[in-house]
């Protein structure tokens, strides 16, 4: 069995200003989510799983949808602040999403192979989807045993300034032992550094391998997620802005020894947008990776 790509496509940009995932960045008006279903379907994933918000499902079908139909089967389903566990009621003052982990559990329903799971805005490139469906294909059946696409964090900066990026400690064998968020990383005089909460800065390795959200389970991480929100839910009833995130949940599978999440190396280079002023930058890589002939165009026919 092939498996499948889970897309987080809830959020609705509010930093970049629009629904960012309907922006055509490509030559032939592609969005960044058009060149991760192609490189999944040659990277060997067998169907796509698309998370959205309700309330831009007839847009999302007409204009994103539609594209991939006749390529490989899709399926949708919703995130919503009410998909709240028994006992839990929705506070009125809660306008924020319940996160990426969250958003993940919403798919338990169609998904029952391993799967991946990746941000829509996010160019992730082609060997990166190759590599995790190897490692996908090799633990159908299995439990307990996920993986993590770790970007050379030289791969991932930003020309237009500092970036918050998951840092990742690895042990001897590549397996995961934390994600700690730096929320402000850049080039200084050559060197790549962090600042942290007391301004202090450190050097970081140009290798240094770094979470861009891009996440391979099996099925029984949704069981372990439900059990943990009912927990996180209890802790932080009270506070509007909590987020229930992926690393948060991967984390804690690490500490109780319930999962073990295999760090898979990547040469791919990511890009996304993340404000407007991304954005000219991103249309040019774009243009240059289908000049170079890694993508036809227009990629879709």
């Amino acid at each position: 069995m092939k498996p499948t790509l889970f897309v987080l496509a809830a959020g609705m940009g509010s930093r970049y200003g629009g629904l960012k995932q309907m922006d055509g960045l490509g030559p032939n008006g592609e969005t960044i989510m058009d060149y991760s279903i192609y490189d999944a379907l040659r990277g060997g994933f067998g169907k796509i799983v698309f998370v959205i918000r309700e309330s831009f499902d007839k847009e999302f079908r007409e204009k994103i949808i539609s594209k991939y139909e006749n390529h490989i089967p899709v399926e949708v389903v919703y995130q919503e602040l009410n998909n709240l566990p028994e006992g839990f009621e929705l506070h009125p003052d809660r306008v924020k999403p319940w996160g990426t982990n969250h958003a993940v559990m919403m798919g338990e329903s169609v998904i029952k192979e391993p799967f991946a799971v990746i941000n829509a805005d996010d160019f992730y490139g082609r060997e990166s989807f190759a590599i995790i469906a190897d490692f996908l294909k090799q633990v159908e059946g299995k439990q307990n045993h996920y993986c993590m696409v770790g970007y050379r964090l030289h791969n991932t900066l930003s020309e237009s300034g500092a970036v918050a990026r998951g840092v990742c400690e690895v042990d001897a064998n590549d397996f995961l032992k934390t994600v700690t968020e730096r929320t402000h990383i850049e080039r200084v005089d050559g060197v790549i550094k962090y600042k942290d909460a007391e301004n202090h800065w450190f050097d970081l390795g140009e290798d240094t391998p770094v979470s861009m959200n891009m996440w391979g389970f099996t099925p029984d991480y949704f069981e372990y997620s439900a059990k943990y929100f009912v927990k996180f839910l209890e802790a932080n009833i009270g506070n509007h802005k909590a987020e229930y995130f992926i690393p948060l949940m991967v984390d804690h599978l690490i500490e109780n020894k319930t999962a073990d999440v295999k760090v898979l190396d990547t040469p791919s280079k990511w890009f996304g947008v993340t404000y407007s002023e991304d954005r000219p930058s991103v249309v040019q890589k774009l243009a240059d990776l289908v000049e170079k002939g890694e993508y036809p165009s227009p990629l879709w026919k």
